[in-house]
């Protein structure tokens, strides 16, 4: 093992359909790695559509519009992640809005604040809440529903949403990625120097981690 855990940052957004195939592909990789890497996980805030309004956008017109892609391109790009989460045990159901992610960053910080196992149960219970049953995750009675639905109390859940707590907290770590050169996610860093970007493998991720842990990188 290890002599200390190996630090990953997952730099990511709730409505990015690759980060919730990234996030499976890195899970896979630590159960193969078992007790052989030790890690210490955290989720970093990043939104695609910052200036998304509270009504969010029909999901088919944004992506053709920002990407300039034909609708065939994106069916075919749909199809391509629907089969990479299979690969790695997501499933992917209709999601019709783009919506705002802010307030879903903000609980995400906040359970970050109760522990690692907080913050992984919650950015699980979002990535399934949207892409798995695609439910509005800017939505308040949503958030805390799902807040509870992860075991954490719906009551405070509430009270955060309902106040500007963590919005700063937030924002500041949005800058921090931001300015180190993130532009794009899901983001893996490790150990604060080692990136890999984009849905990757489950054979990438865990190569990574042992060249990590072996002091084998450069």
């Amino acid at each position: 093992m290890a002599s200390q855990p190996i630090r990953i940052d997952f730099v990511s957004d709730v409505v990015c359909p690759w980060c919730a195939v990234g996030l499976a592909s890195l899970e896979r990789a630590l159960e193969r790695i078992g007790d052989a890497v030790e890690v210490d996980l955290h989720f970093q805030p990043f939104e695609l559509n910052p200036g998304m309004p509270a009504e969010g956008e029909d999901a088919t017109s944004h992506l053709v519009a920002k990407y300039g892609l034909s609708r065939e391109q994106l069916d075919h790009n749909r199809a391509t992640i629907r089969a990479r989460g299979a690969e790695v045990g997501f499933a992917f159901g209709e999601r019709g809005r783009i919506v705002n992610t802010f307030d879903a960053h903000r609980l995400l910080h906040w359970a970050g604040t109760l522990g690692a196992g907080e913050q992984r149960a919650l950015k699980h219970a979002l990535l399934q809440a949207y892409h798995g049953d695609g439910r509005d995750v800017s939505d308040h009675d949503v958030l805390v529903a799902i807040a509870g639905s992860a075991g954490l109390d719906a009551a405070r859940a509430r009270t955060i949403l309902a106040s500007d707590e963590f919005a700063d907290a937030v924002r500041a770590q949005e800058r921090y990625f931001t300015d180190r050169g993130i532009r794009g996610v899901p983001a893996v860093i490790l150990d604060e120097r080692h990136l890999i970007s984009g849905g990757q493998p489950v054979e990438v991720f865990e190569q990574a981690l042992r060249r990590v842990a072996a002091g084998d990188v450069r």
